[in-house]
């Protein structure tokens, strides 16, 4: 079982490692001023290339940004951003997230686990401690953003968020297509079950320009993730258009928008992250 050091000495510990933690984590969280959960009413849907090219736009506008990866069962980041290795420990014996650029690292359970292909077999409980840890036991510093990749669906690992951190914001991840938008809508409900802020609704993979023609192609439907945003009464942020580029980037670990700064896509993931930077001038 991968497990993180904690950053408690012994005597803590022994008296009272709960209250300890907790403390860490508040501690951390004080030095973060927006955080963001990024989920999915299921897979398939393209949320941790959201969260990557999120991350990656707010902090080539000058951001200060961390990324967390929850999805301890598929974590993913650590290929997406082209990491290697494992973090190291800071000076007061925390993990220091893996860096990315001069305003981007992140965190990930991959980083920590002997091989990349190792299966991460965790109950509940376990996969609490673990996000706690996260938050509690990594050195964060001071950040703009949080950005915090989670599973698809609404179990422990973004329950677990939106208890440790009530001000968290929830940015929803979709395709157009129904079977999608459908989950969605549980994804909403839960977040007002929990009382998670929903930020937004994200339409990903919308439309697609095709190359030789340049026609626009509705590969899974058109304007479903908007409507949806405005019968269940949340903001819609925008459409993030289909682009087989996508894929080689994140398989290769390449910044996409580095690459193709004019795209359509890192626009539209630019636009998305000005909205969210707006919140830190009120």
């Amino acid at each position: 079982m991968v497990q993180i050091q904690p950053s408690m000495n012994a005597a803590q510990q022994q008296n009272n490692p709960q209250a300890a933690q907790e403390a860490a984590v508040t501690s951390s969280l004080a030095k973060i001023q927006q955080k963001f959960l990024v989920m999915s009413g299921k897979g398939g849907v393209g949320k941790t290339s959201t969260s990557v090219n999120l991350s990656i736009a707010l902090s080539q506008m000058g951001h200060k940004v961390g990324l967390m990866d929850v999805d301890l069962h598929g974590p993913d980041i650590p290929r997406m951003l082209g990491l290697e290795g494992a973090p190291d420990l800071s000076t007061n014996q925390k993990l220091n997230p893996m860096p990315y650029s001069d305003n981007l690292s992140a965190v990930s359970i991959e980083c920590l686990s002997p091989s990349k292909d190792d299966a991460i077999i965790w109950r509940g409980p376990v996969k609490y401690s673990a996000i706690q840890q996260f938050i509690g036991d990594v050195e964060w510093g001071d950040l703009d953003f949080l950005v915090i990749d989670a599973p698809p669906g609404t179990g422990d690992e973004p329950l677990t968020v939106a208890q440790t951190i009530d001000d968290a914001k929830a940015i929803i991840v979709t395709t157009p297509q129904e079977v999608s938008l459908a989950d969605v809508r549980k994804s909403i409900n839960f977040c007002r079950t929990v009382k998670l802020d929903v930020f937004g609704l994200v339409e990903n993979m919308s439309g697609f320009a095709c190359p030789h023609c340049g026609e626009a192609i509705d590969l899974f439907g058109n304007g479903g993730g908007q409507r949806t945003a405005e019968k269940m009464g949340i903001p819609f942020l925008g459409r993030i258009p289909f682009d087989p580029n996508m894929v080689h980037c994140g398989d290769t670990g390449q910044s996409f928008q580095s690459q193709y700064a004019q795209s359509p896509v890192t626009k539209a993931y630019t636009a998305i992250a000005a909205q969210m930077g707006a919140l830190l001038t009120g």
